[in-house]
């Protein structure tokens, strides 16, 4: 006597959407998840700009107020100079390296996010 299963025709248990498969088919919860990556590292670039440029902006306020720095010295060059043509470029590339690092890192994020089953 051979015994079988009654379930031989019954569906197979279908594999849950992954994020990458709503996003490839433009559905609406992949279009959640772009608006998500969108804002989260347009709110980055508006905020380190906002750093960046508040940093400068605070050099020209400061020999304004206080206008006897400027009649100090470094490497022969007074020091607004210094600070506005060799200073700011350190601070201009840290600025760089956080904002890509940062934006790497919320990709990642992103990515293992959609990548889940």
């Amino acid at each position: 006597m051979v015994v079988t299963s009654p379930r031989t025709r019954a569906p197979r248990a279908r594999r849950p959407y992954s994020g990458t498969r709503e996003i490839n088919e433009q559905s609406e919860l992949g279009a959640v998840y772009m608006r998500t990556l969108i804002g989260a590292q347009r709110r980055l670039g508006l905020s380190v700009c906002l750093v960046t440029c508040g940093a400068l902006a605070l050099l020209p306020l400061l020999f304004t107020i206080e206008p006897e720095l400027g009649k100090f010295r470094v490497f022969g060059l007074g020091l607004p100079w210094f600070l506005l043509c060799l200073a700011t470029f350190p601070m201009l590339v840290l600025a760089g390296w956080f904002y890509v690092r940062q934006a790497e890192r919320s990709e990642r994020e992103f990515a293992e996010l959609v990548e889940r089953p």
